[in-house]
């Protein structure tokens, strides 16, 4: 059912019966992704159980729940891995149906997997343009990648010395910039990311979570999944959380905390 907005103020209700309100900035313009009545099946297991949800222009939505909550997923029908079986999907306005991830990078959906998809064995500019590499005639512009590489990294103020370093010898929190640049300098409307600060050192996560509010600062729609609940403290203006296939619950930032979220994620005082 998709639920109705006035018109300056985006408005949804949660399973709990709180309601969520988006920032006045974001509520001014349609979101850059609407989700409605989102379901999804496999055999006799529903994943998805009709998840409504918006995320809008240069917010970051944190999006969290305990292991099969229904994460994944989601973004994976954001991001046009899966198909759902009903539902529909709006890009700024636009109802779209995705036929596949080409698909929906096409239309401006970049996503960043917890594996990161790098290659060790070739090195920082050649990552940075896997798959879209620049040609002079027959041979790879070498020079032109690396220019692009360094400003590619600049504009989002990554500092990699040596940009003709195999991604191998590079440390995980240069990897995980490394992937996030990749896609973000594509000029994405949506930025998914699965678990960028997991597996990292303290001084790591503090550049990976500036990086997401850089990336938030033009204006990118952000969505997080994370299990260091910390972290949403830092760089998300709202948290969904996911319980069972369902949306149980919306907050803004500033009106949640640790506690309340930890309850929310195990299922405390979620109506069935």
């Amino acid at each position: 059912m998709i639920t109705h907005q006035q018109p300056h103020e985006a408005v949804e209700r949660d399973r709990e019966g709180h309601t969520s309100r988006s920032s006045a900035t974001a509520s001014t313009r349609p979101p850059a992704v609407s989700l409605r009545g989102i379901r999804k099946t496999f055999g006799s297991h529903q994943a998805l159980r009709g998840v409504d949800l918006d995320i809008y222009p240069g917010e970051c939505l944190g999006l969290v729940g305990d292991n099969a909550a229904g994460k994944s997923t989601l973004t994976k029908v954001i991001s046009g891995t899966y198909i759902p079986d009903e539902g529909s999907i709006s890009l700024s306005g636009e109802e779209v149906r995705f036929s596949g991830p080409a698909d929906a990078r096409n239309r401006n959906i970049e996503m960043v997997f917890q594996d990161l998809s790098l290659c060790d064995h070739i090195d920082v500019a050649g990552n940075l343009f896997l798959g879209r590499e620049l040609s002079r005639g027959f041979l790879l512009d070498r020079k032109r990648m690396l220019d692009e590489a360094r400003r590619m990294l600049g504009d989002l103020e990554i500092r990699i010395p040596k940009l003709t370093n195999k991604v191998a010898m590079l440390s995980g929190g240069q990897r995980q910039a490394i992937a996030i640049a990749r896609a973000a300098s594509f000029k994405p409307k949506v930025l998914i990311m699965d678990e960028p600060t997991s597996a990292l050192a303290v001084a790591e996560v503090e550049a990976v979570l500036s990086l997401i509010n850089r990336v938030k600062a033009q204006g990118v729609a952000v969505i997080l999944i994370t299990h260091r609940l910390q972290d949403l403290f830092r760089v998300c203006d709202r948290i969904a959380v996911m319980y069972e296939g369902t949306k149980v619950a919306e907050r803004q930032i500033g009106a949640t905390n640790l506690e309340d979220l930890v309850k929310l994620i195990v299922g405390e005082g979620v109506r069935h």
